[in-house]
């Protein structure tokens, strides 16, 4: 006889889910730290990204947005100027990110004074 799974299980599953499709979304060093920047100020230039986030190159950083962009949470609009002006913004859906960067960045500080005492 098999066991069935209980209620909980299936909902502990369908959670688990959840987070794991986040973190596929969110997954690697940079991602969070382009959406913080993006969350600070309405729209941001490529290079205004780059100099925010100490260590990224911009490989990585196009990388980075192109992959946000394909998940719906940044949006590239290409202006009409000369130099050609590349803008970068989160969208409505990279909008709901913001309380999560909010509440990971209060996280951040009250670990780091619980670990460093700073």
């Amino acid at each position: 006889m098999e066991c069935q799974a209980t209620d909980f299980q299936k909902e502990y599953k369908k959670e688990m889910r959840a987070v794991q499709d986040s973190m596929d979304v969110l997954n690697g060093k940079w991602k969070i730290s382009i959406i913080s920047s993006l969350c600070c100020y309405n729209k941001r230039r490529f290079s205004d990204i780059l100099n925010d986030i100490e260590g990224i190159s911009n490989r990585m950083l196009s990388k980075e947005l192109k992959d946000l962009e394909i998940n719906q949470l940044v949006k590239r609009t290409v202006l009409d100027t000369q130099p050609i002006t590349v803008q970068y913004e989160l969208t409505e859906h990279g909008l709901t990110l913001k309380t999560i960067i909010f509440n990971l960045t209060d996280w951040g500080i009250a670990h780091r004074k619980k670990i460093i005492g700073a």
